[in-house]
């Protein structure tokens, strides 16, 4: 039986301020930073053999905080790397909505059907990120990985390892630092906890927002 304990990075300026991020390397802020170190904290006590993240440094940072309680290097694991938003990435929401209103709109509906301008598909990250944990599940047989990835790559591997398409994209809550439990027996994939944040319960944190 493999673990896997997926989390998504703590909050960026980007998220704080709902610009589009994607594969822009947009580093966390302090409240992120705080939200990655609680992580570690409510994590030490684990039995954690491996560490794996995005190469994106919201990612890796988030992933190290974690990792450093282990004594783990973290390893870059690119099919882990967030969704290519194409065009829309550095914009605002409130620009895109207008610049992009039909496009938006069916993001917001069918996300599985979108393709964005010059970026990916949900069912490209599907295949990609797939792939990146059965690489994962393969060369740690037993034991228990750390994942650390983000918002839009987390959804569509919840929905996967749990039967469902990307049609169900914005069914799935991921805050910032969310932890995500997943247990591999034989090929099939339990789900012990999805977006636990725990962890972050001592922030003043708002409601949530799904960016």
């Amino acid at each position: 039986m493999t673990q896997i304990i997926l989390v998504r990075h703590g909050q960026t300026p980007w998220n704080k301020d709902k610009i589009f991020r994607g594969s822009k390397d947009i580093p966390l802020n302090d409240t992120g930073r705080e939200e990655a170190r609680l992580a570690g904290e409510w994590l030490k006590d684990e039995t954690i053999q491996a560490a794996y993240c995005s190469p994106l440094s919201r990612a890796r940072d988030t992933a190290a905080a974690i990792a450093h309680h282990h004594k783990l290097p973290v390893v870059d694991l690119p099919g882990l790397s967030d969704l290519c938003y194409g065009d829309w990435e550095g914009l605002p929401l409130t620009e895109v909505k207008e610049k992009y209103a039909g496009l938006y709109q069916q993001w917001e509906t069918a996300p599985r059907t979108v393709r964005f301008p010059g970026g990916e598909t949900l069912d490209e990250v599907k295949a990609r990120a797939l792939a990146a944990v059965e690489q994962v599940v393969a060369q740690h047989p037993g034991q228990v990985v750390l994942l650390a990835a983000h918002r839009a790559v987390n959804k569509v591997l919840i929905a996967a390892l749990i039967g469902l398409d990307n049609s169900h994209f914005w069914r799935i809550g991921q805050d910032t630092t969310a932890i995500n439990r997943f247990l591999r027996v034989g090929a099939i994939w339990h789900i012990n906890s999805v977006n636990d944040v725990c962890h972050l319960r001592g922030m003043q944190r708002g409601p949530y927002v799904d960016f």
